[in-house]
């Protein structure tokens, strides 16, 4: 087993807590959905870019489930745990495989939000239908769509302001390892 670095812990630390602020800090309710929308996604896209998969899996998946536990969203802890930690690592590996093949890294990130919006409206979706019903799943697609897009924008505005003056980006290789 390896060894997990400090500058490893600290950033899936400052992520999940940056998840979980950014998650209850603004909230647009979404009308007869009891939801809400808010810039938690960014967060999460950015997580996915930022650190390897499995840790941005963690940081998202804790950052975002401590939100919904902290804004009495019980049912949906464990729910939002897995649906953002995918997001986070399906992020992370739509990334790094773009710009393993040359694309732009603005490109990639716009990549990895186009995952967030159709992980994040496939996943509620799915367990919305168990929980509730086709109906009242059917219902929150479009608040989910409309979150995931503005993650994305989000994110797209803050990675430049993230990559360079504060020097947090470290290449990982496909494993995770940071090179």
């Amino acid at each position: 087993m390896k060894a997990v670095s400090v500058k490893k812990l600290v950033f899936a630390a400052l992520f999940a807590a940056l998840i979980c602020v950014s998650t209850i800090s603004i909230r647009i309710p979404t009308p007869g959905t009891g939801g809400y929308i808010h810039p938690g996604d960014a967060a999460v896209i950015l997580a996915g870019v930022f650190l390897d998969p499995a840790t941005a899996f963690l940081a998202a998946g804790i950052g975002s489930c401590m939100a919904d536990l902290s804004g009495g969203y019980f049912i949906y802890v464990p729910i939002t745990f897995f649906i953002k930690g995918f997001v986070a690592w399906g992020t992370g590996l739509v990334y790094r495989r773009a710009i393993s093949k040359g694309k732009s890294r603005k490109i990639a990130v716009v990549l990895g939000g186009v995952i967030d919006i159709f992980l994040v409206a496939l996943g509620y979706f799915i367990c919305e239908t168990i929980l509730y019903g086709s109906g009242a799943s059917l219902a929150s697609v479009p608040s989910n769509l409309l979150q995931g897009t503005g993650g994305l924008v989000i994110a797209e505005v803050l990675y430049p302001l993230l990559e360079r003056p504060l020097g947090i980006v470290a290449e990982w290789d496909a494993e995770g390892t940071e090179v």
